[in-house]
């Protein structure tokens, strides 16, 4: 009958707009656990790809110091996923994204305890089994109690209250301010004292940079006093290290009135200011200091021109180039002059090395170079490694890799520093 041909058509097209129906929201539902074990996993990657580029570095620094909120964001995909893995192909992708994501971001945390007991090895051999003992208990008591606190990755670490003084002059050299940032704890006094240099591969950069650090580090009884230097390549080296040198005049003439006991007084850098810093204590004092820490810092410029590291994110022979004014070719004596490893010989302050594993702007091996030649010359050193890690780590203040590191650099401070005794 003709009615029931057209019930039927209209019944018909019924059904197929409500299999579509069906089908987009299945779609659209799905599009949620995607989109989620798709970011989850992409981030994740970051973990074990190195950056090719200088754009994409961040990604390659920081995707290991998050890896706790990657592992909840992977794991949340993944319980998504389970809820329709039996209704469409879509959740079964996402859930093989988030299982393989879950695996990526967990690698630090995997590795984290047995990294823990190398350092905590390490730092024992060096500086003796019970080497806090002779830190007065007040020190002790503000210490970080744990080389890794997983609420502290997602709250964040928060340095107490300080006093901070920013830009304060000490030299105009060629016309260029140099300036010098100040944090001390809330009483005055006269306290132990950290000299903290910059990085930025020598073309930039502020007293500025790693405030959280200088903040945390005055909170716990310090003076720290962050300087400035002029920056390639319009200023070429040797003139960074004279700008320290006379950062360091300056905090000599003024100790007093910045607060900083100048026979306590360690220097510290990161990447180029690590540099700088090793340079300043094994070359050419200003005064004497009780040690120097140098996080991921260059030490053989020549190797580092000669062998640049796989993928090269900032153009590693560019940058010296431009800090050197040429190749080692060029200025073979300059890069010798500049290289901090030419400079080791016995009766060093103490050196405090913190390298990552996976740098690829400085790589380990030349840290660790550098390590084994003060050990050869009977210097003590201490070597720690951080094997997941990427250059410039630390610019996570509450990420994994920072957490193990500060544990050991505030320990190591306190000792050199506050210690009753030196060490023997």
């Amino acid at each position: 009958m003709p009615g029931t041909s057209a019930v039927c058509r209209r019944l018909q097209d019924h059904l197929v707009k409500r299999k579509i129906a069906a089908f987009c929201a299945l779609l659209v539902a799905g599009l949620i656990p995607s989109l989620l074990s798709a970011v989850g996993l992409f981030l994740s990657l970051w973990i074990v790809v190195p950056a090719p580029n200088r754009l994409l570095l961040p990604l390659g620094v920081g995707a290991p110091e998050v890896s706790p909120w990657l592992v909840g964001l992977n794991t949340i995909a993944l319980l998504l996923a389970l809820v329709g893995i039996h209704k469409s192909w879509i959740y079964q992708v996402a859930l093989v994204c988030s299982v393989i994501g879950i695996i990526l971001s967990s690698l630090p945390l995997m590795q984290l305890p047995a990294a823990n007991t190398r350092m905590a090895a390490e730092m024992q051999v060096v500086l003796g089994d019970d080497y806090l003992n002779p830190v007065p208990q007040a020190v002790q008591a503000h210490l970080r109690p744990h080389p890794f606190v997983l609420a502290d990755a997602f709250r964040g670490i928060f340095p107490g209250e300080v006093r901070c003084d920013r830009g304060i002059p000490f030299a105009a050299p060629d016309g260029v301010s140099l300036t010098l940032n100040l944090y001390r704890p809330q009483v005055i006094g006269s306290y132990p004292t950290i000299v903290v240099i910059y990085g930025g591969a020598w073309r930039e950069g502020s007293p500025n940079h790693d405030e959280l650090f200088s903040r945390y580090m005055a909170a716990q009884g310090y003076t720290v006093v962050a300087i400035d230097y002029r920056h390639a390549p319009q200023y070429q080296f040797p003139i960074q290290l004279e700008d320290v040198q006379t950062a360091l005049m300056y905090i000599q003439q003024h100790a007093k009135e910045l607060e900083v006991d100048i026979e306590r007084v360690v220097l510290m850098g990161r990447s180029a200011g690590a540099h700088l810093a090793m340079l300043a204590t094994y070359r050419s004092l200003v005064f004497p200091v009780r040690a120097v820490i140098n996080y991921y810092g260059p030490v053989d410029l020549i190797q580092g021109y000669n062998d640049p590291p796989i993928p090269d994110p900032i153009d590693t022979q560019r940058v010296l180039k431009d800090f050197l004014g040429g190749t080692p070719n060029e200025q073979a004596d300059l890069y010798q002059k500049a290289s901090p490893i030419s400079y080791v010989k016995p009766s060093l302050p103490i050196s405090l090395l913190v390298y990552a594993g996976r740098d690829h702007l400085v790589q380990a091996k030349f840290g660790r170079a550098l390590y084994e030649k003060l050990r050869t010359t009977g210097n003590q050193t201490v070597w720690l490694e951080i094997p997941w890690a990427e250059h410039a780590f630390d610019a996570v203040f509450s990420g994994v890799s920072n957490q193990l590191a500060l544990f050991y650099t505030e320990r190591f401070l306190a000792r050199i520093l506050y210690a009753k005794r030196e060490i023997a």
